[in-house]
């Protein structure tokens, strides 16, 4: 599975979960991603668990510690940063 694939999983998760943390109509929009590690290949048929733990979680934005794994092993780790942003801006 490429890379860029997983970090987009990682990204989508971590989005959520600034959302939902914040209780806001805002949206999480991704502002940059940091640290990126990629530990061992996946290939077809592994199944990835994903997994972000809210470093820093405010009413203006976040940082999100994600990890990809597979059997227990880290696949993928990255930090994520996000913005909150009103839909009317968007």
């Amino acid at each position: 599975m490429p890379g860029v694939l997983i970090l987009e999983a990682l990204a989508q998760a971590g989005g959520v979960l600034v959302h939902k943390k914040c209780h806001s109509e805002k949206i999480a929009v991704l502002l940059n991603i940091n640290n990126a590690k990629f530990r061992k290949p996946v290939v077809p048929g592994d199944v990835l668990m994903l997994h972000a733990k809210g470093l820093y979680i405010s009413n203006k934005g976040g940082r999100v510690l994600a990890k990809a794994t597979v059997n227990d092993q880290i696949a993928v780790e990255a930090e994520v940063g996000f913005a909150l942003v009103d839909k009317e801006q968007l």
